[in-house]
């Protein structure tokens, strides 16, 4: 069976319908299911700018079902597996609000430093929501949350959502490598593990001060020495202004 959506005979009106080019600007003719066109005026081939794209990001076949993907489309796919990711990890732990919450903030405040530390937002996001991934088992093995605990148990578990997700190897390496050693930087790890570490930190931060109010000098303190990279020492500073 077709997909309903590429299927000629479920097409409205406006199926066919014209683009400007990019490049020179000449009239480019596209049906609905075309994924790109090239200019015959100067060759250029684009992207239909108006094809949803959504499940062609995550699905297995869909180079059979609409030919061969885009660049534009490719460089997408990561980024889309982040959201993937984000419901995988609600759905592994299923009711416990304070984990699946704790991964929402981190995730949030890894979005905002990675913006300004140029990193690769598909492998921080993955690994802000899955960085304490193993904190149950952590709990049902060892009677324990302790990091260590949790960076013993959390990449494998990583590792299986991410390849259920189908999830690129080097993306997968480098999550899971991530999750084994979050609480315990080292000296050679990339600018990928800072923004992840610094978004952990600044959420734990700021767990403890929702519970107990810290006084400023501990906080700067904080900032200026527990932080790893310029972009978490700004959102910090900009978080606990206003709390």
């Amino acid at each position: 069976m077709k997909c309903p959506g590429q299927d000629s005979r479920y097409w409205k009106p406006g199926a066919i319908f014209e683009e400007s080019c990019p490049k020179c600007g000449h009239s480019v003719e596209f049906f609905k299911d075309d994924t790109t066109r090239k200019c015959h005026h100067c060759s250029h081939r684009f992207v239909n700018p108006k094809m949803d794209f959504g499940c062609a990001s995550y699905c297995e076949f869909a180079e059979q079902c609409i030919g061969t993907l885009p660049p534009e489309l490719l460089a997408g796919k990561e980024d889309l597996l982040k959201d993937r990711v984000a419901i995988e990890m609600k759905r592994y732990f299923k009711t416990d609000f304070k984990r699946i919450g704790h991964a929402t903030r981190v995730a949030r405040y890894a979005e905002r430093i990675a913006k300004k530390e140029a990193g690769n937002m598909a492998v921080i996001l993955c690994a802000a929501y899955l960085h304490d991934i193993g904190i149950h088992e952590s709990e049902r093995k060892h009677q324990s949350t302790a990091p260590e605990y949790q960076e013993q148990e959390g990449p494998r578990i990583a590792r299986g959502l991410l390849e259920k997700l189908g999830a690129k190897d080097a993306l997968i390496e480098e999550v899971c490598d991530i999750i084994g050693h979050h609480h315990h930087p080292r000296p050679d790890d990339t600018i990928n593990f800072k923004v992840l570490y610094d978004a952990d930190m600044i959420t734990n931060m700021e767990e403890r001060h929702k519970e107990q109010s810290l006084d400023s000098d501990r906080i700067e303190k904080f900032i200026q020495t527990s932080l790893l990279t310029e972009g978490g020492k700004e959102t910090a500073e900009n978080m606990f202004s206003v709390l």
